[in-house]
């Protein structure tokens, strides 16, 4: 469980079928599990990879340790399988100072002929999914992770947030919302959407969910709208525009042109873009309330997110508090940004001039109707569709002009 929220963008879910051995009392030497996962690229044009395999984990030496996975697939063979685990997984080295050494290895066996042109390049090299994303992601949750622990508040953090009560909240309430993105983009069949067809554009994937009795969740009948497409601009560039509140107006047309104003924020990493926000929209007509934003942006050198939700007032005051964040109901929408795999160099996302582009997912997921047991209608699934074409160009449209 901790392993499938912990790498949530490119777990899209996991379960142990069997535990053949616990391994040493307490420590997991030995321990021997027979597993599922699938796998996934945030974007509805890479296909999820499955996969039936045992787990092993193994004390090596004194402070060294290994976790391996291998497919089970030659035992119990199945025509449909797409991803073999060849042995994956990786060798965890104590080192002095409470830090740790991890070597990672990615060695799969994939049919990959459903991945779309666009993506063909980033997978094929194995950006994608292999074992440096693995790496990168692992480094940027410790990163988190060593946030969230913190015992003083960090002078990078701003705002409404006084207490540690209220920052713990906060942080908890953000990676719950990240959870929930990552688990409404990609064509998992871990979720429990419905993928409608022939609803407009064949690049636009929409899908569907009745939410009922789940107090993180508005109830009602929800839309998942998502789509991916390439820019001519650095990775770092289309993070950058899309994390600042500034230029938020320029694509958001939920915030109706109003002015955003950062009430709060949590850094919780070394690169300025990780963080949360908590952010207003000071609505042009007055006669609106204003909104509330949650913001959770991050990035490391494989991928970068991000990933918000209106919250409600009141809720968000809760929380604040040190309240509990389970309650709030929350329907994250955000972006994707990953390199386009074509100039890929060691530095990756770091380097801020690099001649490659990017591919962009936009995900949106939306209350069409707050009765559960409603007809979904043509209409609102077009308005979903119409919403993200128009902003799908408009960030082609700043960032076109940005690189002009």
């Amino acid at each position: 469980n901790q392993w499938s929220t912990l790498f949530s963008g490119i777990v899209s879910k996991a379960s142990t079928l069997d535990v053949l051995s616990t391994g040493v009392a307490g420590n997991y030497n030995g321990a021997l599990q027979v597993m599922t996962a699938e796998f996934q690229v945030l974007s509805p044009l890479v296909p999820t990879r499955e996969s039936y395999y045992v787990r092993y984990c193994k004390q090596h030496a004194e402070g060294t340790w290994a976790v391996v996975d291998v497919s089970l697939d030659t035992i119990r063979p199945s025509p449909t399988v797409r991803c073999r685990r060849r042995p994956s997984g990786c060798l965890i080295q104590e080192m002095p100072n409470g830090y740790s050494k991890v070597t990672w290895v990615e060695h799969v066996e994939v049919d990959d002929g459903g991945v779309h042109n666009l993506y063909k390049q980033l997978v094929s090299s194995g950006h994608a999914f292999g074992a440096r994303r693995w790496v990168s992601t692992l480094d940027r949750q410790c990163e988190r992770l060593a946030s969230l622990m913190a015992s003083h508040i960090p002078t990078g953090d701003v705002g409404v947030i006084t207490n540690q009560d209220g920052r713990k909240s906060m942080l908890k309430l953000a990676e719950r919302m990240v959870i929930s993105f990552c688990g409404g983009v990609s064509a998992s069949t871990a979720h429990t959407w419905t993928t409608l067809s022939g609803t407009g554009a064949d690049d636009v994937r929409v899908m569907t969910r009745k939410s009922v009795d789940d107090p993180g969740r508005p109830p009602g009948i929800v839309l998942s709208a998502a789509t991916s497409f390439w820019l001519p601009v650095s990775p770092k560039r289309v993070f950058d525009f899309l994390r600042d509140e500034h230029s938020r107006s320029e694509w958001d047309i939920l915030s109706n042109g109003g002015a955003v104003q950062e009430m709060a924020h949590i850094a919780n990493g070394q690169d300025p873009g990780n963080c949360v926000s908590l952010l207003r929209v000071n609505s042009a007509n007055s006669s609106q309330s204003n909104m509330l934003i949650l913001q959770e942006s991050c990035t490391n050198p494989t991928a970068s997110f991000v990933i918000y939700a209106p919250v409600d007032i009141v809720a968000m005051n809760v929380v604040l508090n040190g309240g509990d964040p389970d309650y709030v109901a929350l329907l994250p929408s955000g972006f994707a940004i990953l390199p386009d795999g074509m100039t890929v160099t060691d530095v990756g996302m770091a380097d801020s001039g690099g001649s490659s582009g990017s591919l962009l997912t936009v995900a949106f997921q939306i209350l069409v109707d707050s009765v559960p047991t409603a007809k979904l209608s043509l209409g609102s699934v077009a308005t979903v569709n119409n919403l993200i074409a128009c902003t799908v160009e408009r960030i082609k449209a700043s960032l076109s002009c940005d690189n002009a």
